[in-house]
């Protein structure tokens, strides 16, 4: 039998725990807010500059990093992104999905690097576009097309296996077994 004693010490255990969670969420808050203000002045410079040494001022070299990376980027994105669903509910799937998730967000990074200089409206950003217009002319516009091209190349695919395997079922429903 419990003493008034004994549960007065454990509610007066439970009010510290609150607080060091309250004041655990409140530090961890500040410091996302500090890293997004720090990461936004620096990520679309140093990619511009990443970008810039990769294509040397060259319109074609511009051009071409800037498809090679908005067509693989996309594309591979993608892909992980439609095997997340297609191993949901088989042994270990959930485990497989969420790298397949974790690893396609990864594989877009460069494209997200460049969308945060395309759209961002901060001295960071500007100061990437600067450098992408003299150091790696075209690259923006070539990302973006290579981008949509993949998209539409890999969702296409993915529609035409998708209507393939469902009708091979109907046609063998012995198969679906």
């Amino acid at each position: 039998m419990a003493t008034q004693n004994e549960v007065v010490s454990a509610d007066s255990r439970s009010v510290p725990r609150w607080r060091n969670r309250i004041i655990a969420l409140l530090v961890a808050a500040v410091v996302l807010i500090a890293s997004y203000f720090v990461l936004a002045a620096f990520i679309p410079r140093w990619w511009g500059q990443r970008i810039a040494d990769l294509a040397h001022g060259s319109f074609a070299k511009g051009i071409g990093w800037g498809l090679t990376f908005g067509t693989l980027c996309t594309a591979l994105a993608l892909v992980l992104l439609l095997i997340a669903p297609l191993v949901w509910r088989r042994r270990y799937g959930r485990y497989i999905a969420a790298v397949s998730v974790v690893a396609a967000v990864v594989t877009a990074i460069p494209n997200l690097m460049t969308l945060t200089i395309v759209l961002g409206d901060g001295n960071g950003a500007h100061a990437g576009q600067r450098i992408l217009d003299v150091d790696a002319p075209g690259f923006r516009g070539a990302t973006l097309v290579g981008a949509i091209v993949a998209a539409i190349v890999v969702l296409g695919a993915g529609f035409l296996v998708t209507r393939w395997r469902r009708g091979r079922r109907t046609e063998c429903p012995q198969l679906s077994k």
